[in-house]
């Protein structure tokens, strides 16, 4: 493993555990194994260091929102089951965002929000794609809706996620939200059928 990336990784942690306010450069390099000023030959500071975290995060959130398929259902499914799983996997992490975003600085703060503008728009065009006859308000309201549900894994005891398969959970929870909206938008048996 890279230092970099055990950096990251320390980082993620401490952070997680105390917050990012409540994290010392010294700390963070005593937790990679480095002394904190070397830990300056690698990022410029903690402020590098969690926008470096949230923006990894980002990326691969991002690139999840693609559309690879001619169906609207099974990309909206997808990107559902790519962002569940990346959830239960990296909990700290979104924990750390959810918590910790408001602390980004300038100059990472200005691009990270219009990414996570770009991630936003990304999640409404899948659901407007998938539900064409929704109104962008419903849109914006079901966007919102289900990362919300996803995101709020980052909060849940750990023996819950210990106790049960959260995805298969969580998705059939968001399929039957959907329900009604695919019933307004996908056609009937056709006449004569």
């Amino acid at each position: 493993m890279s230092r970099d990336r055990v950096i990251l990784k320390a980082a993620a942690e401490a952070f997680y555990e105390k917050g990012f306010h409540g994290v010392g450069v010294d700390e963070l390099g005593a937790r990679a194994g480095l002394s904190g000023p070397s830990l300056y030959r690698h990022f410029s500071g903690k402020d590098e260091i969690l926008a470096t975290l949230l923006n990894e995060a980002m990326d691969e959130l991002i690139s999840a929102t693609v559309p690879v398929h001619d169906d609207a259902e099974r990309d909206l499914r997808r990107a559902l089951e790519h962002h569940v799983a990346f959830a239960v996997r990296h909990r700290h992490l979104v924990n750390l965002y959810q918590r910790e975003v408001r602390s980004l600085v300038d100059p990472w703060k200005r691009a990270f929000h219009r990414r996570r503008g770009q991630y936003t728009a990304r999640w409404a065009s899948l659901f407007a794609r998938r539900f064409p006859a929704l109104g962008s308000a419903q849109v914006a309201a079901m966007t919102q809706a289900c990362l919300g549900m996803i995101f709020s894994l980052s909060y849940w005891p750990a023996q819950t996620l210990e106790d049960i398969d959260v995805q298969p959970l969580l998705l059939d929870l968001m399929a039957h939200g959907f329900a009604p909206f695919a019933a307004e938008t996908d056609p009937g048996p056709q006449a004569g059928q």
